[in-house]
Order: C-alpha cells, then sequence, then structure tokens
C-alpha cells in the first residue's frame, strides 16, 4: 500500500486541507490516518495494477499533520481530485466512505480549506450581510426576530396573525419553525397570501422594514414553486433546511430563486455533537459557498443550544469575515470576494439574552426568540416589545433593570425570564 504519510509536506494553494479528529480502532494513529487518505483519494484496501505511478505520484494527498495528543490530522488533497462547483462530490470523498471503515472508531472532520478556484466555483450569498441591511435599512444594529410559536398547529390565520402582532411589536423578521411547510390545517400558499397581507400592514403602521422568511422545504421541484409563490405574493425572504433538503438541492434553488435564503440547520447535532460526523464550522462553511445569506450558528452557550461560546465565535468569525486562514497559517487571504453571511442566534433565548449576546456576537447577527417572545405574560406584543427594548437598551449602553424601570414589557419579561 502506498505510504501517504509526508510530515514534511507543506500544502500549496492547490491543495484542499481537510482537519479530522481520528479515534483508532485497536491501530496507531499514523496507521488510520494512512488508511483515511487513501480510501478519500486514489487508494483502496490493496495496491491495485491499474494505479499507475505516475498517476499515484501527481494525485496522491499527503498527511502532513499528526497531533498524537489531540488526536488530529491534516491532509492536504490536490484539486485535481474534486469537481468544481460539485458538493456532493467533495463530501463524498472527504467525508463519504471513511465513516465506515473498521481502522476508525470515530472520526470528525474538524475543518475544510477550500482552494481558489473551488471557492470561486461556487455562487454564495447572493446578498450577504450589506444586502439584508439594505433590504431591511437597518444600518448597524443586530435584527431581532421570532419564530411563530407553536411550532405546528396554528392555522393559517393564526399563523399570520401571531406574525403580525410579532412586527407591530417591534421584530425586524418572523420564521416559519423547521417542520411547518405545507400541512392540511395551514397550507403553505393560504398562509403565505394572508401573512404577506399583513406583513404590508404592519409596516405601514410601524414605518419600519419587516422580513417573513417562508419556509419553502421540500422536493426540489416543488420548492422551486413555492420559492416562486412567494415572490409572486411579493415575499421578500425564503428559508431552507439546509441538511434534511441536501446540499445539491441548495445548490439549485441558489441557482433559481432570486430572494435571500435563511439557512435552518435541523438535524445538525445528528452530524455536530460528540466525536463522529463534522463540525458545525464545515456545514457553516458549506452553507455560504452554497449561497445561503443567513445562517442558524447556535447560541454563545446562552439558551437551550450545547455549542460553546467558542465554537460558536468561531463560526461566527468564518462566515461573517471576508477574509480566511490560508491552511492555518497566520497570513489571511480574501475568500475571493464572496459575500459574508450573517449569523443568526437561535435556540431557548429571551430578553435578558440580548445584552450578553450584543457583547460576545457584536452588532452583525440576528437575535431570534421564539418562546422568549410568545411566552411573555401579556403576550406575543409585549414579547416583541421586550426584545426590542432590551436591544434599546444594549444600543445605548444601559443597564437592563435600569431601563426596565420605564419599559413594563422589558420589565415584566426580566421578571419571568431573568437577566
Amino acid at each position: 500500500m502506498l505510504d501517504y504519510i509526508d510530515l514534511k509536506y507543506k500544502p500549496s494553494k492547490k491543495d484542499l486541507v481537510a482537519e479530522y479528529y481520528v479515534e483508532p480502532n485497536r491501530l496507531s494513529l499514523k496507521t488510520v490516518s494512512n488508511h483515511l487518505a487513501a480510501e478519500s483519494s486514489i487508494g483502496t484496501w490493496d495496491d491495485v495494477v491499474t494505479l499507475s505511478p505516475k498517476v499515484a505520484k501527481r494525485l496522491k494527498p499527503s498527511v502532513y499533520s499528526i497531533n498524537q495528543k489531540k488526536k488530529i490530522i491534516k491532509i492536504a488533497y490536490h484539486e485535481e481530485l474534486f469537481e468544481n462547483g460539485n458538493m456532493p462530490q467533495m463530501l463524498s470523498s472527504i467525508a463519504g466512505n471513511i465513516y465506515g471503515m473498521k481502522a476508525v472508531k470515530n472520526l470528525k472532520l474538524l475543518d475544510i480549506h477550500f482552494t481558489k478556484s473551488q471557492v470561486k466555483s461556487f455562487k454564495g450569498p447572493r446578498f450577504g450581510i450589506k444586502g439584508i441591511r439594505r433590504i431591511t435599512k437597518v444600518k448597524k444594529r443586530p435584527l431581532v426576530g421570532t419564530i411563530v410559536k407553536p411550532k405546528v398547529g396554528l392555522t393559517a390565520k393564526q399563523h399570520a396573525k401571531v406574525a403580525f402582532n410579532a412586527w407591530v411589536g417591534g421584530l425586524d423578521a418572523v420564521k416559519f419553525d423547521e417542520n411547518l411547510t405545507s400541512m392540511k390545517f395551514n397550507k403553505f400558499e393560504k398562509n403565505i397570501k394572508l401573512t404577506e397581507k399583513l406583513r404590508r400592514k404592519a409596516e405601514k403602521i410601524t414605518g419600519e422594514k419587516k422580513l417573513y422568511l417562508a419556509n419553502i422545504t421540500a422536493e426540489t421541484d416543488e420548492m422551486l414553486r413555492r420559492a416562486k409563490f412567494v415572490q409572486d405574493q411579493g415575499g421578500n425572504y425564503l428559508m431552507v433546511d439546509i441538511l434534511t433538503m441536501g446540499f445539491a438541492a441548495l445548490q439549485t434553488v441558489r441557482k433559481h430563486v432570486k430572494l435571500p435564503l435563511h439557512g435552518h440547520r435541523a438535524m445538525h447535532a445528528a452530524l455536530t455533537k460528540g466525536n463522529n460526523g463534522m463540525s458545525m464550522l464545515v456545514i457553516a462553511k458549506i452553507s455560504r459557498l452554497l449561497g445561503i445569506d443567513t445562517l442558524h450558528i447556535g447560541t454563545a452557550y446562552l439558551g437551550k443550544m450545547s455549542e460553546s461560546k467558542q465554537s460558536t465565535l468561531d463560526i461566527q468569525k468564518e462566515i461573517e469575515n471576508p477574509n480566511m486562514k490560508a491552511h492555518g497559517e497566520l497570513l489571511k487571504q480574501k475568500w475571493y470576494g464572496m459575500k459574508p453571511c450573517l449569523a443568526v442566534a437561535s435556540g431557548g433565548l429571551h430578553p435578558g439574552h440580548i445584552p450578553k449576546l450584543v457583547k460576545i456576537m457584536g452588532n452583525d447577527v440576528v437575535i431570534q426568540a421564539g418562546g422568549g417572545c410568545h411566552a411573555h405574560p401579556s403576550g406575543t406584543i409585549a414579547g416583541a416589545k421586550a426584545m426590542r427594548q432590551a436591544l434599546e437598551a444594549s444600543m445605548q449602553k444601559v443597564p437592563l433593570r435600569r431601563y426596565a424601570k420605564t419599559h413594563p414589557e422589558l420589565s415584566a419579561a426580566i421578571k419571568r425570564w431573568g437577566c
């Protein structure tokens, strides 16, 4: 079997670099690393006569870093091994058969560094951060939004009314939840017609631009049909469940639709939680490449999700910063002109979390609260007002409890959830 270990190798600009956490199964980390590099590229379980030395020399990847203590390895793959613009093929190589190998107990793809030609072969966000701010006319502060609760069960009319109340209470955005698409009790078309009408009404009342993130997730042709329907009804935003729909379907939607795309990460923990699968950082990078404008990345330890503060910030840095590290080096290079993606913090948040979130994540973030809005003692409008008031206090650097003294909705929220 070919030796893929070369600790003196230095990745070039033509190399895709993959970083893995590896727990070997009864073999040394070095041996398993060799097997991983082979199976994910030109090799197999034994030497084959059809592999010429010329091909092997040109396309053989190199395991150039092995950290025995952390069980982290880095493999450089020549970009010729991949088809540009084809994310399924790329992942079938570096995140495919290798997970099923007997030599591996646990394997996690921690990071991917793409080459220039690979990055430029994808469309990236159509709008990006500047585009979203241009649509909403919100120049500096974070955006605040909600998810209609309960997740499912409301009729289209009830669902639209909840959205309207959230908008008139001061929120910028309202979205479907991940498992609501088109049900017997809440048909997609009726939902969109009713809600878009109320969105425009809310804009007239508040004088602010409002966003409605309609979940079009379905079979690919149906997604495109629903996207067109939203656009024909004057809608201004779409939502997709990026993992359950599949990366190829995401590429197709990005290609054909003209509205901003919000990425919900439903099912991500099946891949990201624990020591097997892939990191949320990898999913976030791929989502940015494939065209997501706003992406749910976690709550920086606040709320109900399990991500750490640092992991959330690392993801935010990658998708929002137009710069990226080149193969772990200190030198930085632009991600070749691709627009950045706006981070969304969501999952068990309430008004009391907002000052901490703004301090941790800055102003380029969308702060979403579902239960933290609709479970307010006085209802959705008051919950939305409390969210907006908490944001106003944060922007003015006024302690939340002090601001709450003259803002009863915020005061009631703090009494219920704390701060």
